[in-house]
Order: C-alpha cells, then structure tokens, then sequence
C-alpha cells in the first residue's frame, strides 16, 4: 500500500490503540520482558510512510500521558522503535543513566531512539550514561 489517506489512518489508528494498550502491557514488567515489546523482526504495512511522519505521530500521541507519566520516554522510545521498525527502518533503542543518581535511593534513567545514530524521538539528557543499545551493536557485543 502507497502512502496516502487510507494508509495514514490505518497508521493513525494502531498508533493511538498502541499507545493505550502500552501502559498494561508494561506494566511492572521486567527489563528484558519490555524489549519484547520492542521486536527486532517485524512486518514493514508502514515501508512507505516518511520516518519524519512517523516520528511526529508518536510524539503527538504521547505528548498527555494519562498513564506512565513517570516513565514517558520509555513509551515514547517504545512506540517510536516499534512503529520506525513497521516502516522497515533500523532504529536503535537506547537506555542511559544520570551518574549523579547511582548513590540516591532511586536511580534515574531515560531512553531514545535513534535512527543512523541521530536521536528522532527524545534525546540523551545532559548527564546521562548510554548503559543498553536495542539491538546491541555489533561493536558493543564484540568488546
């Protein structure tokens, strides 16, 4: 399917059903339980969508969260890395920490995605360590 108005709306309407399902989904799940929500191998239905597109939809979706509102990046770095994937894209989900967190009772951390190594939905915060890479990169799993 070419992109055009029937595509968009399909696009549209996962996009809204997903980023409402999400929050369940997540829910108290374990680290490598929310990467399954993240998968590496997908169907393209979205190949002919522009990734600027797709990036402005997931931003405009999330940008009131109801739920997860502490976690937001997370369902923003989520629904981005799967949606950009959808478009037959390679993204990479990244996870970092602030340093100045590691000695306080709870750890603050954020995640981006990013695509040909320039963030598209978030960004790294000042302060911020990169601890994971979704997919691990060749490199990383190398060391």
């Amino acid at each position: 399917m070419t992109d055009g108005p029937l595509l968009r709306i399909l696009f549209r309407a996962h996009l809204w059903l997903s980023a409402r399902l999400l929050p369940v989904l997540v829910g108290r799940r374990d680290f490598e339980s929310v990467l399954k929500l993240a998968p590496l191998q997908s169907a393209a239905p979205y190949r002919d969508l522009p990734w600027t597109y797709i990036v402005q939809r997931v931003n405009r979706t999330v940008r009131r969260p109801w739920f997860m509102r502490d976690r937001r990046c997370l369902r923003e770095g989520l629904l981005g890395f799967r949606f950009l994937r959808m478009a037959g894209l390679d993204p990479e989900l990244r996870f970092g920490v602030d340093a100045k967190s590691m000695h306080e009772p709870r750890l603050s951390a954020h995640c981006w995605v990013c695509l040909d190594g320039k963030p598209v939905v978030s960004a790294s915060q000042p302060g911020m360590v990169e601890i994971y890479r979704h997919p691990p990169s060749v490199k990383a799993s190398a060391a």
